[in-house]
């Protein structure tokens, strides 16, 4: 076969799997994946192997290559046959490799009664029971606390939903609609993408689509091969923390290159705990391939020939890779993110002018729910300062890639009013490049409900590099109706009351280079749009910046003054 057509179908595949996507956002019921998108499509191969992905969610799209692998080993254990038009629907994250919320649901493909692969999406559904609305709270001490638990199932039985199945499951959740409208829009999303893969078999013919899949497997393990050749044998490590408790729970990460080979080991990394906050082996693989692959080769295609190349070992009982029923909830959202880090950080001794600084750190989890209603959503912040340029406000990073909740729609939907949507000031590490500057999100609740909050970066805060600051810490707190000011640690589930008000003031990017190497010029216009203050101008940044009738202006001989007295 000629390169130009194994292109085209490896193309056409990914593309596909965009189209997956389209449909399930544009079907979806709930809020979280109608307009947030947090959900993700992919095509496999027969054996499970990672074939094309859609550009979606890095913690969902990285555990597929291990969750489908699963599924499928646990059906043929069990003996379930595999037929034309069925669907399976999973959730235990031990197998599909996240957390309870996201569903995975896999639909194979047969040509001629040969199956040729599946496709598969995944999706979270803002509430599958537990024993806190939204089911992630940090208090669970088991699997089980945190919702129902699905192993490999048929939700659909050769074209046709199972009633009971569906029954089981609204059982079990807060908000049967919106879990029915979002399963049926992932059946259809699935159903859009078989029909699409049997057309491009149709056009292509089998043995030609097989083979263009197979040659894109090899054409990135050997692309991801030179790419590692390129670098000097050496063996590099790090550690950073989740914060839990009052306690700092570590991930140690060692990174080793020989050859053509690249080897990650989390030994040394904390054993699992009796808290949420585990990551499983899923997430792991996810977290890695998506730090590596962002260094390496962001072109690089994605697909299971990046995993014949990495190799990952996690010890079994570790907090990045726990034994059922160890809870798991929030190590998907948090410590995933924390995983990324340690290996940027790893990964900045080998590519030292390559790496920013950190960023946030956090998907910043707000889960707002009462008796018939969940609301979840995960917020940005800064990304950190990068060797040539400032990081970028406001912005989600690593391992989350979803919307933001419009205010509009949140109002609509829920018991909820959205008082302040704004940038945090002087939330960016300061450097010769600033990071980027963390978001505030003001919540008045009209109704009687739970917060559960999961965050990180309020203790330590995201570091700075060459010179440049660490970036602002995460702060949240609740006002009670009597004026009472409960603070959170980041952690934390509490009880509200109709007009208490939630404040999340999510952590800004760690700054790159030192702040009084910045263009005096470009501090002037941080503080004309209201990312930096006066005063931290002055102090931090060493510029003179002179404010009269709300106009700023720079007094570049007093900058110059300042530096000389303090450089």
């Amino acid at each position: 076969m000629d390169a130009v057509t194994v292109e085209v179908i490896r193309n056409s595949t990914e593309y596909i799997a965009e189209e997956m996507g389209i449909v399930l956002r544009n079907t979806a019921y709930s809020p979280n994946i109608r307009d947030r998108m947090d959900c993700s499509c992919a095509v496999l191969s027969d054996k499970g192997e990672l074939i094309a992905q859609a550009e979606h969610i890095p913690v969902h799209l990285g555990s597929m290559a291990v969750g489908a692998k699963n599924i499928i080993e646990y059906l043929e254990s069990e003996g379930v046959e595999i037929e034309d038009g069925d669907v399976i629907i999973v959730n235990d994250p031990y197998i599909a490799g996240t957390h309870l919320n996201d569903i995975t649901l896999l639909k194979p493909i047969f040509y001629k009664g040969l199956l040729l692969g599946f496709v598969a999406n995944k999706a979270h559904h803002v509430d599958v029971g537990g024993s806190v609305p939204g089911s992630i709270g940090i208090n669970a001490k088991e699997l089980l606390q945190e919702g129902i638990v699905i192993p490999p199932t048929k939700l659909v039985k050769r074209g046709k939903i199972d009633g009971e199945v569906i029954k089981l499951i609204t059982s079990n959740v807060r908000v049967p609609k919106n879990t029915v409208g979002d399963l049926k829009a992932q059946i259809a999303s699935l159903n859009v993408g078989a029909k699409r893969i049997l057309e491009l078999v149709e056009r292509y013919g089998y043995e030609c689509v097989l083979e263009a899949w197979s040659r894109s497997l090899d054409y990135t393990e050997r692309y991801l091969r030179a790419k590692i050749e390129r670098i000097p044998d050496c063996v590099v490590d790090a550690v950073d923390y989740i914060e839990f408790g009052g306690r700092l729970i570590n991930i140690n990460a060692k990174i080793e290159i020989r050859g053509s080979m690249l080897r990650v080991d989390f030994t040394g990394t904390h054993e699992q705990i009796d808290a949420p906050l585990n990551a499983v082996y899923g997430v792991t693989v996810a977290s890695t391939s998506f730090a590596l692959k962002a260094v390496l080769d962001p072109e690089l295609p994605m697909n299971y020939g990046f995993f014949r190349v990495v190799e990952i070992y996690a010890p079994k009982g570790c907090l990045v890779n726990p034994v059922k029923p160890a809870p798991v909830s929030a190590g998907n959202v948090e410590t995933s993110q924390r995983i990324v880090d340690v290996l940027l950080k790893a990964l900045s001794e080998i590519f030292p002018d390559k790496i920013p600084s950190a960023s946030h750190g956090s998907m910043n989890n707000v889960v707002i729910g009462g008796k018939s209603w969940a609301f979840y959503e995960t917020l940005g912040g800064g990304s950190g300062a990068r060797p040539s340029k400032d990081g970028v406000d406001g912005v989600h990073v690593n391992m989350t890639n979803t919307m933001n909740t419009p205010v509009e729609v949140i109002e609509n939907e829920y018991p909820i009013v959205v008082l302040e949507y704004s940038l945090r000031r002087d939330s960016g590490g300061a450097g010769k490049f600033r990071g980027g500057l963390g978001i505030r999100r003001v919540y008045k609740i009209l109704d009687d409900a739970v917060l559960s909050i999961t965050a990180e970066r309020v203790k330590l805060r995201p570091w700075g590099l060459k010179g440049g600051l660490d970036g602002g810490a995460g702060e949240h707190y609740v006002v009670k109706g009597s004026g009472e000011v409960i603070r959170l640690s980041g952690k934390d589930t509490v009880y509200l009351n109709r007009g208490d008000i939630v404040v999340v003031n999510t952590p800004g990017g760690g700054g790159y280079g030192k702040p009084e190497e910045r263009d005096p010029y470009m501090v002037l216009e941080d503080v004309k749009d209201g990312k930096v203050s006066v005063k931290s101008a002055r102090e931090v940044y060493r510029v003179w910046i002179a404010e009269k009738d709300g106009e700023f202006a720079l007094d570049l001989e007093e900058t110059k003054r300042l530096r000389k007295k303090y450089g």
